[in-house]
């Protein structure tokens, strides 16, 4: 291996992919549910999704902004370290590592297989060697190209969205009308109050479409690419959602989404000629969903340690991009093998909610950095959001909403977290700061 700049060798379709391909995760077959009991009637929930979609368009502008204005790999880390804040930018990269990246790779790997187990019963220990060689898997692959990588990552992005788009096409001439013009459920709010909160109900669905900031500095003709993959991303996504949450409506009543622990394999049973088939398939789109996500994380998420290392506040190794691959292979490597240690840990899920409030509180100080950022001389994004700072406004007010729901689910948890990440970061920084990033500065 030897010191070099990464290259820029992913289009459009690829940033596309990865921005999708990290958002349509697990959590769609499950928060249809959640935002039906929040919603109570048919309409809203689909009015709640479209509206989900448009007021997250703003925190995709402020990504595309920030994107252009520094067009290299590192994502948040970067956008702290430019607004002038050093230790908040190592704080980002610090939690991202130890308490968000390979939890988050650990937990996919092992929902990957626990839906695999619905068709070949397996041990628990088998599952959780069958997810190790999942990971390695996507590891090596992302190791050897990122061409390699981003041509799958397309793929699997594709065929992920398929069986949604072929669900919607069939599902839309069984659907009955009846169900969209039935009164809400008596117990359930009315009017705007609904309507807010089935929309505060959607924002985990559309969380993830900024990963592919992480790896602007691999992205070909950013102040054209990045801009356009964001508002691709977040309309596709809208507007598969939509679609979705409609013919969902349409087949099944608000009780039974309300309270079937997958509505949408119900959904699909109640097409005619797919019946008792519709619990295969939705496993079977679970499984193609999660890998697409998987795939993403393990290729984007490495770039921020890459980036930290290349300004001296992380161990210098991340740093290196391999003479053959021209991958950041070693930070890949590492990152993937904490995820395989932590596939054999308990209470994973638990664990990566305690970080949930932090992570939601990076990204608010993310959004905004643009206000700094924009008074500072030398500012010169190839692309500008229209209405900046009103765009930045909503973006922050969507991820409060966020926090409010998060610290009210586990108050003691997020705050706990927040200290301990905090706590260990800022020795930390103190370390790197002398023993790699003075010596680079002098």
């Amino acid at each position: 291996m030897e010191n070099k700049e990464l290259k820029r060798k992913l289009g459009l379709w690829a940033a596309v992919a990865i921005s999708m391909g990290t958002t349509i995760g697990s959590g769609i077959f499950s928060s249809i549910g959640d935002v039906a009991g929040a919603s109570g009637s048919a309409i809203i929930v689909i009015l709640a999704f479209f509206i989900g979609g448009l007021i997250n368009i703003p925190a995709n502008l402020v990504y595309a902004e920030l994107a252009t204005a520094y067009p290299e790999n590192g994502g948040q880390y970067v956008y702290f370290r430019e607004a002038g804040s050093k230790p908040l930018a190592f704080w980002c990269g610090w939690i991202s590592f130890w308490a968000t990246d390979p939890p988050s790779i650990s937990i996919m790997a092992l929902a990957i297989v626990n839906y695999m187990a619905y068709f070949v019963p397996m041990g628990d220990f088998a599952l959780r060697i069958l997810a190790v060689i999942i990971v390695l898997i996507f590891m090596f692959m992302h190791m050897k190209s990122v061409e390699g990588g981003g041509k799958f990552q397309t793929f699997i992005t594709i065929f992920k969205v398929l069986p949604f788009v072929i669900l919607i096409g069939l599902g839309i001439f069984y659907l009955r009308p009846e169900l969209y013009s039935a009164p809400p459920l008596a117990e359930s709010k009315t009017g705007l109050v609904a309507l807010f909160a089935g929309i505060s109900a959607t924002t985990w669905s559309f969380d993830g479409m900024g990963a592919v900031c992480y790896m602007t500095g691999e992205i070909k003709d950013p102040k054209k690419t990045m801009p356009k993959a964001l508002l691709i991303s977040v309309l596709g996504v809208t507007a598969l959602y939509v679609l979705l949450s409609t013919v969902v409506t349409g087949l099944l009543p608000m009780d039974d989404i309300i309270n079937h622990s997958a509505p949408i394999a119900e959904a699909a049973s109640r097409i005619p000629f797919i019946g008792k088939m519709g619990g295969n398939i939705v496993s079977i789109m679970a499984i193609i969903v999660i890998i697409g996500s998987l795939s993403s994380c393990i290729m984007f998420q490495p770039r921020i340690e890459y980036a930290m290392a290349k300004d001296g506040l992380w161990f210098p190794k991340f740093a290196e991009v391999h003479k053959e691959w021209e991958t950041p292979a070693f930070s890949i490597l590492v990152q993937c093998l904490v995820a395989i240690v932590l596939i054999f840990a308990t209470n994973l899920t638990e664990l990566l909610g305690y970080f949930t409030l932090v992570a939601l509180m990076k990204n608010l100080l993310t959004f905004g950095t643009i206000f700094v950022l924009r008074k500072k001389e030398g500012y010169n994004p190839l692309w500008r959001m229209p209405a900046g700072y009103f765009m930045t406004g909503v973006a922050m007010l969507v991820t409060c909403i966020l926090i409010w729901s998060t610290f009210t689910w586990a108050p003691t948890q997020g705050l706990i977290a927040g200290v301990l990440s905090v706590v260990t970061a800022i020795p930390a920084y103190i370390f790197f700061k002398k023993k790699y990033m003075d010596k680079m500065d002098s």
